[in-house]
């Protein structure tokens, strides 16, 4: 008796195409004979897991596929931990220019740029202000528009999704790498969004109408005016409610601690523990999941978190030996973060109550990290991170977090009415 053979079952086709699957369908003619440049990382692929390295050659050929720029992590992600910087080389099948942007420089030089026309950005962002991605895009804006050359976004989603504002904002004064532009911890924009908005502050046309984006006549894509010539190529399908799970879209690792949506569903809030003696689950599987230290008092810091009844989390008890970063090949004392309901959930608010749990438990062992950080030599990570000092301040003194919060609202406003002007997205 013969078997029949069973046929896997066909994968469902996602629901949102991304800027890069637009465009290749789109071919449109302003990307005719132009000289390609492609800043991307291990996240940039269609939905198919094609890398979109390889759907620009096949739109451009070649001859007009340049150069190839990567971010923090490398082109590859191959540089597993925080802050190290990658060299730059050559594509090994094209022989073309790898330029790194987490090198000697963070923006594009005017040599890296003098043999293209065009810089395309396929980036996958997490949704949350520190992630270096969007400032290396922002920082290639700038150089692009004294070069005199065009950028075109390829949109992708906000893991996040587009609803929800959380943070405060920038203070004058603390911005950095992890922080160019005064936007909120937790923002809401996609990445073209925000570059969009980025562009018109670089030539203060960011308010009033002057800036929104507008459909191109002549292909795919949105013009978005500014100091540089930019167009956001959009995704089809996205809407703003939805989490990356609704996409459909596979997850792929945008950097290497970034390995799966629950991780960018917490980092809003855990990349804060980078800003201290507490380990935020480097060298673990879980990273910003998982957090602790080999003094923490558990029961303690639990006994406190849950008085605050903070929505849609729960810490469970959560022992680990870290095999790299801090506390490496000590076991730690920890939780690991279970987010019960990502729409309730607020990382960043709480973040800041487990730090003031554990400030609060352990005045004698909590540290705030020394300088440097993320190339700031002259301020605390801690402030780096948040963008304002009076956060730390606020968690020194045992202050209300709940009065913090309120205090942001008016300026969380000002950003929703001025970040909605560039909304490419239902």
């Amino acid at each position: 008796m013969t078997r029949r053979a069973v046929r896997p079952r066909s994968r469902r086709a996602p629901r949102v195409l991304t800027g890069i699957e637009v465009l290749s369908r789109a071919r449109p003619r302003w990307l005719k004979n132009r000289r390609v440049g492609l800043l991307m990382h291990p996240a940039s692929v269609t939905s198919r897991l094609v890398s979109s390295r390889r759907v620009v050659l096949d739109l451009c050929g070649r001859k007009g596929l340049c150069a190839l720029f990567g971010p923090q992590h490398g082109i590859a992600g191959e540089k597993q931990d925080n802050m190290i910087e990658s060299g730059h080389g050559a594509d090994a099948e094209l022989g073309i220019p790898v330029h790194s942007l987490y090198s000697d420089t963070r923006a594009p030089t005017p040599e890296m740029l003098e043999d293209i026309d065009l810089l395309l950005v396929d980036l996958q962002d997490v949704g949350t202000r520190v992630y270096t991605f969007e400032w290396t895009t922002a920082l290639a804006l700038e150089s692009c528009a004294k070069a005199g050359k065009e950028v075109v976004g390829l949109d992708r989603p906000n893991p996040l999704g587009g609803e929800t504002v959380e943070g405060n904002l920038i203070r004058p004064g603390y911005t950095s790498f992890v922080g160019l532009y005064p936007v909120p911890m937790r923002h809401a924009l996609t990445l073209g969004e925000l570059a969009a908005l980025v562009n018109a502050r670089l030539d203060g046309s960011a308010r009033g109408g002057r800036s929104r984006p507008a459909r191109r006549k002549d292909g795919a894509g949105f013009r978005c005016p500014g100091l540089c010539e930019l167009t956001v190529v959009p995704m089809d399908g996205w809407r703003r409610r939805m989490l990356f799970p609704d996409t459909g879209l596979t997850w792929v690792l945008p950097s290497p601690n970034m390995p799966a949506f629950d991780t960018a569903v917490v980092y809003p809030g855990q990349v804060l523990l980078e800003g201290t003696n507490v380990s935020e689950g480097r060298g673990t599987t879980r990273p910003f999941e998982i957090f602790g230290a080999p003094w923490l008092d558990v029961r303690a810091v639990r006994r406190r978190f849950e008085a605050r009844r903070l929505p849609g989390l729960v810490l469970r008890d959560h022992p680990f030996e870290p095999t790299f970063h801090k506390w490496a090949r000590e076991v730690c004392q920890g939780f690991q973060i279970h987010v019960t309901d990502p729409l309730t959930f607020r990382p960043y608010v709480s973040t800041l109550a487990l730090l003031q749990d554990i400030l609060a438990v352990h005045r004698d062992r909590f540290e705030w990290k020394k300088p440097p950080y993320e190339y700031v030599t002259d301020r605390m990570p801690i402030d780096v991170l948040t963008g304002d000092p009076a956060v730390r301040e606020a968690l020194e003194a045992g202050a209300d977090l709940r009065a913090m919060e309120r205090a942001w609202r008016r300026e969380i406003a000002d950003f929703e009415r001025e970040s909605r002007e560039f909304h490419l997205y239902a």
